[in-house]
């Protein structure tokens, strides 16, 4: 009961506290249906009990905020619904619609008692946040373009926004660096949470600083393990698919689940299920550029192959014909040498005879001549010396000592006797040449000496300087 004091009615805090409580239980005695953000679920592990933090937000403020209470038995039913629809346990950060019923007491203050939780609501919140950035994304013609960004042919530099802790990372890393065609890439760690409200601006911050080295990479991957889709909320948030899907080089991303796409792997360049698939991609892109590589190798060794034995067979019979023709060439050249060599031998020794009768003819006719102008000066002088004349007389004798002189000099003038005396007459297709100008290297020679004929060839004429 209040006290009165100095005519004032004075309630105690407790009295003040269960008036609360029955008033609340007055007006508030059936449960009713209330949506939240629970920002901490606050699960004590020894009792089972949580306590969620229960607020509302507007424009990222928080406009309103309740203690929860959810008892043991209540939180197994809801988790394990949560579970079974959603792959996903209650956590922090998700908006949850439940059922609840006011709850004062006076040592704890005011909390609304969590009776049951709809997980198709929150499953509901997300795929609405998850249209609504697929829709902005479109209309601001963002949801292709990463996609229309060129992978390099061989992507071997990877910027990678993950946590080294992460399953997923080390699955990412032993299938990359263990591949068995001995690949070998450059890989450097940006480390980020990868889910919970600070996944968004942690995962933004990275791909920011990556951008200002992007010249240094061929590709950003983003790789988490495995996880329901309340955990994979953050990648459904539209600020972080726009900075992937605006991002200037391929952003590809193995999130680890097997459950609807999110926002930023719809919009990234090459989304695969797992971390281990996305490395079995990487390492495929490599074989797609190696086998061909390979094939062709092996084409060109073997066409090289049949090239260089075809090119031998053809060389070879090219050899044989050219020694079968060079042998028939030369084989006729030569019986054409010996015909042409045959031929001029005769065709000499007949100038030669023709020349020789020519002489001897010339030397009767001396000889001849000769005989007749003595016997007319023999005759002269018998006439001279019949007449008496001394004078004649002596003239006769000069007549026959130049008419023995003349005689003298017509047997030295003999050719036989000139070509005893070491002359030659040299011609050249049987005709007497007398000066170096009618020959050139290369003609043959046939000189005529006083016992018979000598064939020369002429290599270079050398003429007398004129004194």
């Amino acid at each position: 009961m209040p006290e009165i004091i100095q005519d004032k009615k004075i309630f105690t805090l407790l009295e003040v506290s269960k008036s609360i409580k029955q008033t609340l239980a007055d007006r508030y005695q059936s449960s009713f249906w209330v949506k939240a953000e629970m920002n901490k679920l606050n699960l004590y592990r020894l009792s089972g009990n949580c306590y969620p933090e229960l607020v509302e937000k507007r424009d990222g403020k928080i406009i309103a905020q309740l203690k929860g209470q959810l008892w043991k038995d209540d939180y197994y039913r809801a988790n394990a619904n949560f579970l079974k629809l959603l792959q996903e346990p209650l956590k922090d950060g998700i908006k949850i619609l439940f059922l609840a019923k006011i709850s004062y007491d006076p040592s704890h203050g005011l909390a609304l008692s969590i009776l049951d939780i709809d997980p198709s609501y929150t499953l509901g919140d997300l795929e609405r946040e998850k249209q609504e950035s697929i829709q902005r994304l479109k209309q601001e013609g963002l949801f292709n373009r990463n996609k229309n960004i060129p992978m390099p042919l061989l992507p071997q530099r990877i910027a990678i926004i993950s946590v080294d802790s992460s399953k997923g990372y080390v699955d990412f890393m032993q299938v990359l660096q263990n591949n068995p065609y001995k690949y070998a890439f450059f890989h450097l760690l940006f480390p980020s949470l990868l889910q919970g409200d600070q996944a968004v601006p942690g995962i933004i911050k990275q791909l920011k600083r990556i951008e200002k080295v992007k010249h240094h990479f061929d590709v950003v991957a983003i790789i988490r393990g495995g996880g329901g889709d309340v955990g994979l909320s953050c990648y459904n948030h539209y600020q972080l698919a726009k900075e992937i899907a605006s991002f200037p080089i391929p952003v590809i991303t193995g999130i680890g689940h097997a459950t609807n796409e999110t926002v930023s792997e719809m919009i990234s360049h090459t989304n695969a299920i797992t971390p281990t698939k996305l490395a079995e991609y990487l390492i495929q892109y490599f074989n797609n550029f190696n086998f061909p590589v390979q094939e062709a190798q092996k084409k060109i060794n073997a066409k090289a192959k049949q090239l260089l034995a075809d090119e031998e067979a053809t060389f070879l019979a090219e050899i044989k014909l050219f020694r079968s023709l060079s042998e028939g060439i030369l084989q006729g050249q030569s019986h054409n040498l010996h015909h042409v060599s045959k031929t001029l031998v005769q065709q000499a020794q007949y100038v030669f005879k023709n020349q020789h009768q020519a002489l001897n003819a010339c030397k009767q006719e001396l000889v001849k001549g000769s005989k007749n102008t003595i016997y007319q000066h023999k005759e002269q002088c018998r006439q001279w010396q019949n007449k008496g004349h001394i004078q004649i007389g002596l003239n006769l004798k000069t007549q026959a000592l130049l008419l023995q002189n003349i005689e003298k000099n017509i047997d030295n003038m003999n050719p036989k006797n000139v070509l005893k005396r070491g002359f030659s007459i040299v011609r050249i297709n049987g005709s007497a040449i007398h000066s170096t100008a009618q020959v050139k290297p290369g003609d043959t020679l046939q000189i005529e000496v006083y016992d018979g004929q000598i064939n020369s060839t002429v290599n270079k004429p050398n003429k007398t300087q004129k004194q």
